[in-house]
C-alpha cells in the first residue's frame, strides 16, 4: 500500500508572530507538511531569539516552537516591507498573527481585512484577552493570563498559590489556533472560502479551567490548592520511598484502597474499617490515611515501591525531573526521539504527539537562523536580484 502524505502538503502559511502561542500554532502545521514562511523583525527577529541560550547557545523557547519554518527578516514599519508581507499573504493559504492589540489591524494584517481581500485565506488572530472588552488593549503574558484565567488560584500548596511551570496560556492558544486552522480549512473545502478564525489566551485557559470552574459554580466552593494531593480523593499524592524518591499514587476507588491495605500496606483490616472503607472517609481522615501509606511506601526502594504497587493494580508513577523525562525509557521504547538541524548543530527534539500511521512521519525541519530564506522566499514572488539587494541597502530586509 502506498504511504499516505503529510496532510498539510501544499498548504503555505505566513506567520507575523512571536514568543510562543503563534509560533507554536504554527510548527504544528510545519510538522503536518505545511510550507510556514515566518516574518520577523530585522532588529533580532522574534523576541523569543533571546530568552535564553540553554539549546546549544539558541534559545530553548525558539528551538521547540520554530523547527521547520522558512525565517524572511522584513521591516514592517516600511511601506516596502509591508508591501512585501501582502505578496506572500496573497499566495496563501493561512496567515497567522499574534502581534500587540491593535497593530494588526494598524498594518491592514488583521484577518477580518485579508479575509474580505482573498475570500479563500484562513486568518487567525491570536491575542490576550480578545478583540473587545474592558481588557481588549491588556498586555498579556503568560504568567499575567494564568492569574486572570484563575489558574494560579488552584495550583500549588495551601499556603502558597504558584504557577505552572509551562507556559499554559501560551500552550492553550496555540492548541486552540491550530485546531481553529484545521477546522477553517475543511469549511473552505467545502464552502470554498476561509475566513477569520480568533483565539485569546484568556478564553482558551478558561476552557481548560472547566473542572475547578464549575466545581465552583456548580458547588459554591472551589477545590483547594493541596500540591500534589487531590482535593476530593485519598489517598492520591507523592510518597517519599527509601532512597529519596518520590512515588505518587491514586486509588480511585474503595476496591483499590482494600487492595492497597492488604497488598501494599500490609494492614488488611484497615481495606474494611469504618475509618477508611469509604473515600469519603479516607478524605475526613486524610492525615491518618497518608501516614499508613507514606510508612509502607518509605520502608521500600522506589524500583520496589512501584512493583508493589503495580502488583496491587494501583495507578502509580515515579515523580521525575526534567532530566529524567529526557531519558524516559516509554519515550526511549517507542523511538519518539528525532534529531533536527539548527544553526549550531543537529538538536534532539520529541516526535509531535499526532501519529498517522500509514502515512509520512511528521517533517521535523531545521530551526532557521534570522533571515535565512529572505532571498529565496522574496524571489518566488517575483522579486529581483537588484530589488531584494537595494531593500537589504535601506534596512528594509535582512
Amino acid at each position: 500500500m502506498d504511504q499516505l502524505p503529510l496532510p498539510l502538503e501544499g498548504i503555505t502559511v505566513v506567520a507575523v508572530e512571536q514568543a510562543v502561542a503563534a509560533p507554536f500554532a504554527t510548527r504544528q502545521l510545519a510538522d503536518l507538511g505545511a510550507r510556514v514562511i515566518k516574518v520577523e523583525r530585522i532588529d533580532g527577529g522574534d523576541f523569543a531569539r533571546g530568552y535564553d541560550t540553554a539549546a546549544g547557545g539558541l534559545a530553548s523557547h525558539f528551538v521547540w516552537c520554530n523547527r521547520g519554518k522558512e525565517s524572511v527578516a522584513l521591516d514592517l514599519k516600511d511601506p516596502r516591507g509591508l508591501d512585501t508581507v501582502r505578496r506572500l499573504v496573497a499566495g496563501a493559504d493561512v496567515f497567522v498573527q499574534n502581534l500587540a492589540q491593535g497593530a494588526a489591524a494598524r498594518l491592514g494584517l488583521d484577518a477580518a481585512t485579508l479575509c474580505a481581500a482573498h475570500p479563500r485565506l484562513v486568518a487567525v488572530d491570536i491575542s490576550g484577552y480578545g478583540a473587545s472588552g474592558p481588557y481588549a488593549g491588556k498586555r498579556a503574558y503568560d504568567m499575567l493570563v494564568q492569574c486572570e484565567a484563575g489558574l494560579v488560584s488552584v495550583t500549588g500548596t495551601p499556603e502558597r498559590p504558584v504557577k505552572a511551570g509551562i507556559p499554559a496560556a501560551d500552550v492553550a492558544a496555540a492548541m486552540y489556533a491550530f485546531s481553529g486552522v484545521l477546522a477553517a480549512l475543511l469549511r473552505r473545502g467545502a464552502t470554498g472560502r476561509g475566513g477569520p478564525v480568533e483565539v485569546s489566551m484568556l478564553d482558551a485557559l478558561a476552557e481548560w479551567m472547566g473542572h475547578p470552574l464549575h466545581h465552583a459554580m456548580h458547588g459554591g466552593t472551589a477545590p483547594a490548592r493541596t500540591g500534589l494531593a487531590h482535593a476530593v480523593i485519598a489517598p492520591y499524592d507523592a510518597y517519599v520511598t527509601a532512597d529519596g524518591g518520590r512515588v505518587l499514587l491514586s486509588v480511585q476507588n474503595d476496591r483499590e484502597w482494600r487492595r492497597l491495605a492488604e497488598q501494599v500496606v500490609g494492614r488488611p483490616e484497615l481495606g474494611t474499617a469504618p475509618e477508611y472503607a469509604t473515600n469519603a472517609a479516607r478524605v475526613a481522615r486524610r492525615e491518618a490515611t497518608d501516614a499508613w501509606v507514606a510508612g509502607a511506601l518509605g520502608a521500600l526502594d522506589t524500583d520496589e515501591a512501584l512493583a508493589r504497587l503495580e502488583g496491587a493494580g494501583i495507578a502509580c508513577a515515579r515523580l521525575r525531573d526534567v532530566h529524567e523525562l529526557a531519558e524516559h525509557p516509554q519515550l526511549a521504547a517507542r523511538e519518539r526521539w528525532r534529531e533536527v538541524d539548527s544553526p549550531v548543530g543537529p538538536l534532539r527534539a520529541l516526535l509531535p504527539p499526532i501519529t498517522l500511521p500509514g502515512g509520512a512521519e511528521a517533517r521535523m525541519g531545521a530551526v532557521p537562523a534570522l533571515g535565512e530564506h529572505t532571498g529565496a522566499v522574496l524571489r518566488a514572488v517575483g522579486m529581483t536580484d537588484d530589488e531584494i539587494a537595494a531593500l537589504r541597502r535601506d534596512g528594509v530586509a535582512a
